[in-house]
């Protein structure tokens, strides 16, 4: 018995390290559909962090009627985010970040609570997201998904 702990033991340990660490840390993410196209395209592998602060700009996967979306964080806790003739305005200042492309369609304002987040597609066009059913809280994003491991010709960090 001393013999076969001896042997398996760092093994056993390696295991729960690797579970521990796929659990609490960081797990793999696979990209489906067009709402974040130009930046990232179906069949992406992605790394998902789960520790850290979510910012402004940040892709996120949150949970919505029991699906993963992969969305662009476009309004934090406590922002005034509204969309009017196409334009898209954070805290009553029109938004030049230059991330997403196609139309933005209209939306009144939202007043985000404490706890909420207001995520759309880079792909305007072509996105469901917070403009269709509204904020998402806080504990339903898992984290931020910002480094793609596969296509190899695409590996490293997106912004």
């Amino acid at each position: 018995m001393k013999k076969f702990i001896k042997e398996y033991l760092p093994y056993v340990v390696i295991l729960v390290v690797i579970v521990l660490l796929r659990i609490y840390v960081v797990t793999p993410v696979t990209v489906d559909g067009n709402s974040m196209n130009d930046t990232l395209y179906t069949n992406d592998l992605m790394l998902l962090f789960k520790i850290g602060d979510i910012e402004r700009y940040d892709i996120v996967v949150a949970n919505h009627d029991n699906k993963k979306l992969i969305k662009r964080v476009i309004g934090m806790p406590n922002d005034k985010i509204k969309c009017v003739s196409g334009i898209l305005y954070i805290n009553n200042e029109e938004d030049t970040s230059g991330y997403g492309y196609g139309e933005n369609i209209d939306f009144p304002e939202y007043i985000l609570k404490e706890d909420e987040y207001f995520l759309i597609g880079d792909n305007r066009s072509d996105s469901l997201d917070s403009r269709y059913f509204g904020p998402v809280k806080k504990e339903d994003i898992e984290g931020k998904a910002n480094f793609i491991i596969f296509p190899f010709n695409r590996f490293g960090f997106v912004d």
